[in-house]
């Protein structure tokens, strides 16, 4: 009985199903349900000019994305199957949402890397190939970068060398100002903000402050200067800029910060350390005074929050773009015109909701495998029954 029950052709059907029922899941937990998520985000809208009471052409509006922290896995950290399976959700999510909305820039917040500060040379020239492989984009799409704490080290394990290779590897600098469609983002090299005159913090803060005066003169800001003065006058757009870090500007802890991405009720009564967890409340007051910015976009946390500065100025803090970190990863669109901007945020598919669809599909699996031998035990039962039956028959006549 056991051999009629193994007949390939009995067990074929079951194999069609149960192969039938892992494509079916695999393709919809791997690729689909990316798609199914994302098509639910959508670019924020703008207001329009006849809202403004401004009946001036409509000013040309810069969509983009900005994800932060990351975090792929290096050499040292990590199983191989699970930098496996992080590299996939984060390379799947993002050629999804680029392939839809089509930005014309995209803004890394830093941490792009998890073990940057301790890579080898080779490792880490493997660590930025897998980056550019995971983050490719079309050539209408720009990528820019800001360096995180563990791309380079805390302030304490910084260093030239990992900083030069850092902004060779993706062209940044730890003071820059990228200019697109009349719009000034300011991309701030945070870790070096410490204030306590490293050799790298000295140039970062005089490179910064060089670029303030260049674009209050634009901005025609700075008293001290008058337009007959401004050598850098027109060098930049007329805009007030956007401010682009890893390290969040100072506050005091997350206690405030509300959403289904902010941080847990346990993590949001521990208080934040200066130079750590955020930047100092000096060298925040330094940026807010140098920059006037009228929004800040930052990372470090991995937990979304939203405060005011100044009671006006909102920043931003990204959650982390790596399942490894959250269960719940996001990004967010952008609309941006030099006067105005509008934010939407996109959620990513839950990790929690794949797992319990390839649970319910193994019990579904299961419970195919057990009717199919029920019933060809039953099949066999009847055909044996029948066959005494009829052999009974036989000898009766």
């Amino acid at each position: 009985m056991g051999r009629r029950w193994a007949n390939p052709e009995q067990l074929f059907p079951l194999l069609l199903k149960l192969l039938a029922l892992g494509c079916g899941v695999a393709l919809g937990c791997e690729l689909g349900i990316y798609y199914a998520v994302l098509l639910r985000c959508r670019w924020p809208q703008l207001k329009d000019s006849a809202q403004r009471g401004d009946h001036r052409p409509s000013a040309p509006v810069l969509r983009a994305l900005f994800l932060a922290d990351t975090h792929l896995l290096g050499a040292l950290r990590g199983h191989w199957l699970d930098k496996l399976r992080r590299e996939w959700q984060m390379e799947r999510a993002f050629q999804t949402a680029v392939w839809l909305f089509e930005p014309d820039a995209v803004f890394v917040l830093g941490d792009l890397f998890d073990e940057g500060k301790w890579s080898s040379p080779k490792d880490f020239k493997e660590d930025v190939r897998r980056f550019r492989m995971m983050f490719r984009r079309s050539t209408s799409t720009e990528l820019f970068v800001v360096v995180g704490n563990h791309d380079i080290g805390f302030h304490h394990e910084m260093d030239w060398y990992k900083l030069q290779r850092f902004e060779d590897a993706f062209n940044f600098t730890s003071a820059k100002v990228v200019s697109r469609k009349g719009i000034n983002f300011v991309l701030v090299n945070s870790i070096a903000l410490q204030g306590d005159g490293c050799s790298i913090c000295k140039k970062v803060e005089n490179d910064l402050h060089q670029l303030s005066l260049a674009l209050n003169c634009s901005r025609q800001l700075d008293s001290n200067h008058s337009s007959r003065n401004c050598k850098d006058e027109g060098i930049f757009p007329e805009s007030a800029p956007i401010l682009l870090q890893h390290y969040p500007l100072y506050r005091v802890s997350d206690a405030e910060c509300t959403g289904e991405d902010s941080a847990s009720p346990e993590e949001k009564k521990l208080l934040f350390r200066e130079k750590y967890d955020t930047l100092s409340v000096e060298a925040s007051k330094k940026l807010l005074w140098w920059f006037q910015p009228r929004l800040i976009l930052s990372g470090h946390t991995h937990c979304a929050c939203t405060v005011l500065h100044d009671q006006h100025l909102p920043e931003i803090s990204i959650p982390s773009f790596n399942w490894r970190n959250r269960n719940n990863p996001s990004f967010l669109l952008a609309s941006i015109t030099a006067t105005d901007f509008a934010l939407y945020k996109c959620f990513m598919p839950r990790e929690s909701t794949i797992v319990a669809i390839y649970l319910t599909a193994g019990g579904l699996a299961i419970l195919l495998i057990l009717f199919h031998f029920h019933f060809c035990q039953w099949v066999t039962h009847s055909l044996i029954h029948k066959h005494i039956h009829l052999t009974k028959g036989h000898r009766s006549d």
